[in-house]
Formats: C-alpha cells, structure tokens, sequence
C-alpha cells in the first residue's frame, strides 16, 4: 500500500470537488501524490474537479502537467485551477481598477478625463465636457456634461454628484439623455442601472446603501 502524505486533499463543496494542492512541499511530491490517488480512484464517469494550489505560484508548464496527469490517469475535468496568490502583472491591475483617481479642477467643454478604477471630482463636469471611468464616478460639484461609468462593461457601477443635471449619462452600454426641454437639476443623486427594468434610474444618495451594498467592496467587482 502507498504512504500518503497528504500533499493532496480532495473535498466535496457546494461548487463541487476542490482538490487542494499542499504549498509546502515540493511540486514533484504533489504530482507523486496525486498520481497515485488518481490511479487508486475506483470511482467511474466524467467529474469537473477544481484546483487549489493555495499559496503556491503555478507556472504554465506547472498548470499543463497537472491537465496532462489527471487526463492520463482519470475521468476527471478540470473546471479551473485557483489559488491565493496573482502576479505582480494582475496586481497592477487590480489596483488600477480599484484605485479612485481624483482631480481638483472643472472639466469644461471639450475636455475629456479618463481613468481606470474610480473617477472622483473636485468640482463641476461642465457642458460638453466628459469623464470616462472603468468605475464608478462621484462629482463633487455639478455634474452638466457627460459620465460615463463602467466603460469597460460593469452595470453595478453608479455616477453620484453634488448636483445633477447631466447632458448625458452612460453606464456600461446603458444611456440615458437629458430631454429636449430645459428641467432643473437635482442635489445629491446617484444614476444606476435598475436590474428589474435594465435602464438607468437616478435615486437620492441617502438610498446607495440599500441598492448598491457593496459599493466600497472591490472583490465585487467582477476583476
């Protein structure tokens, strides 16, 4: 009979089963270990498996051993392969993403300011000028021009401003235009998309925490 050192563990969630990979030891052992569990394996049919290498980096070579092993040795798929750690490279990213980008200074007509995570504001969004942000965009000031939220395709992100009277304001693919006739702004409001009508709706501020929850949580958005 083999000795197991346990350098893999396989446990069955709610997502399914999640083969933990040990972060300790060397890689070979776990590709000795898995080896033979897979080989030991009774059981029969195809099974999506999930990989967590925990806090160990994979290297692609890494990661195509272990699809080539477990095609080898089993019926198992691999739906994906997880871990605790990302590269410096999605680091990066994840911080530009979720960073807020702020600006003391009015955007005038003409001007274009784009950034990617969050857009904050010091001052007036005049008309015909435009910011574009990945994120969110909070206007302290008022916002007359053109906020365009969630450029990259997110319908959870929002434009909240001071005061609100927008020529245009777009939230992922969504727009919504001011009308043809003149209307007053309004203070302290939020555009979102509305997930029952898929349009986008503006309410007072003081309701964001109820529609929008998990606004300051990064890990919510999709990245």
């Amino acid at each position: 009979m083999a000795e197991w050192n346990h350098y893999v563990t396989m446990k069955g969630t709610n997502n399914g089963i999640v083969v933990y990979l040990d972060d300790q030891c060397s890689f070979e052992r776990v590709l000795d270990e898995l080896k033979n569990k897979l080989q030991s394996n009774n059981s029969s049919g195809a099974t999506e498996i999930t990989i967590h290498s925990q806090y160990r980096f994979l290297s692609e070579d890494q990661r195509q051993l272990l699809f080539n092993l477990i095609d080898d040795y089993s019926d198992l798929t691999v739906k994906d392969i997880e871990s605790y750690v990302i590269t410096r490279e999605d680091a990066y990213e994840l911080y530009e993403n979720t960073t807020v980008k702020t600006v003391m200074k009015t955007i005038r007509s003409g001007q274009v300011h784009e950034v990617k995570g969050d857009a904050l504001i010091i001052g007036d969004i005049n008309p015909g000028g435009t910011v574009l942000a990945t994120g969110n965009i909070f206007v302290l000031g008022k916002l007359r021009g053109i906020a365009h939220a969630g450029v990259e395709g997110d319908e959870n992100c929002i434009v909240a401003a001071s005061y609100m009277h927008p020529n245009q304001i777009r939230i992922a693919s969504k727009i919504s235009r001011a009308p043809d006739y003149d209307v007053e702004g309004s203070p302290r409001e939020f555009a979102f998309i509305n997930s029952s009508t898929e349009q986008i709706e503006l309410e007072q501020l003081q309701h964001i925490q109820k529609l929008r929850p998990k606004l300051l949580d990064v890990f919510e958005r999709g990245l």
